[in-house]
């Protein structure tokens, strides 16, 4: 019985020995061994393997690629602006050895490095990089934080800057400062239109100089689309020529116009039976060219005339008569 005893308790004591032997290492992991506190020449791949029990330490690194978010770090631009960055970070363990011996814990290096080479990248850059131009601070980020990294068995795969966080006042500026660009694009456009137009206008008014019949069809074309309108008053372009006539020839006639200012005066001091000898008749002829170059004359004098002093132009009230008698009813 006694013999059953002690078969029972090596066998127990076999069981318990396998079960700490026994070790399962999964596909994306690596065990390091720790024989007697050193360590074993190869990590263990992955599958089944065994190890010395109460000897041999085994210790499982993660392969995978580990996502870290960096925390926001506030910093000051090089054209001192105040942000606040944060970023991520991609890496993997390429080296379980080193990540277990040469560094105590892995992760937490990365994030310190990574915390500590944002601040440098936000005070080496400009404000215009961190917003557009964050590929190249992100190919730099990785490589200030790969650098340490290497020594570790970590390989960083790579690292994004997530978001950039600007005071109050300076998104109203960059607001301002987008409207301003926006308002300098549309008077370029709308200048560059204008261009086009007069261009297309000046070949149009060459074509119309040579036929000048195109220039009427055009006005009228214009006076349909406006009458279509059912508009009530109709606007008719004034001819330029004519009142380029009447400016011209109104600085000529200016001493014909006190002349006949004069001449109205004189008329009015004469006596009231005699009439003008210039009157015109009634059977005159009809009226010439040179007649109606007289009568633009004299419309651009009467223009004159009205500018002229109301008092020469009303005649003397105390006019002397042919016959009068004086106080004591003398003739």
């Amino acid at each position: 019985m006694f013999i059953l005893y002690i078969i029972f308790g090596l066998i127990l004591v076999g069981a318990i020995g396998l079960g700490n032997s026994l070790r399962v290492v999964k596909q994306y992991e690596r065990g390091v061994v720790f024989r007697l506190g050193r360590v074993t020449s190869e990590p263990k791949q992955p599958g089944m393997t065994a190890i010395v029990p109460f000897v041999d330490k085994l210790e499982k690194v993660n392969l995978q690629i580990v996502t870290m978010p960096i925390p926001a770090q506030d910093g000051i631009t090089r054209d001192n602006v105040t942000v606040r960055v944060d970023a991520v970070i991609y890496f993997k363990v390429v080296d379980s050895r080193k990540a277990i011996v040469d560094v105590e814990d892995y992760q937490l290096a990365v994030s310190q490095v990574a915390q500590t080479s944002l601040r440098s990248i936000i005070g080496q850059s400009e404000l215009d990089d961190l917003l557009t131009n964050r590929e190249r601070l992100n190919q730099g980020l990785a490589i200030m934080i790969d650098s340490p990294a290497v020594d570790w068995g970590v390989h960083i795969d790579r690292v994004e800057i997530k978001d950039v966080a600007l005071p109050e006042t300076m998104k109203r500026s960059m607001s301002r400062q987008a409207e301003a660009e926006r308002e300098r694009r549309s008077r370029v456009i709308i200048a560059d239109g204008e261009l086009q137009a007069s261009n297309k206008l000046a070949q149009a008014a060459e074509k119309m100089a040579d036929t000048p019949s195109a220039l009427q069809l055009r006005l009228l074309q214009t006076i349909v689309e406006v009458a279509a309108e059912r508009n009530s008053t109709l606007v008719l372009p004034f001819p330029v020529e004519l009142l380029r006539f009447l400016e011209g020839n109104t600085p000529k006639d200016s001493a014909a116009a006190d002349s006949a200012a004069n001449a109205s005066s004189s008329d009015a001091d004469a006596p009231a039976d005699t009439a003008p000898s210039d009157a015109p008749d009634e059977g005159d002829p009809a009226l010439t060219s040179a007649d109606l170059d007289e009568m633009m004359r004299a419309l651009a004098a009467s223009v004159k005339l009205t500018e002229t002093d109301p008092a020469e132009e009303s005649p003397p009230t105390n006019a002397p008569s042919e016959e009068g008698t004086d106080e004591g009813g003398r003739v």
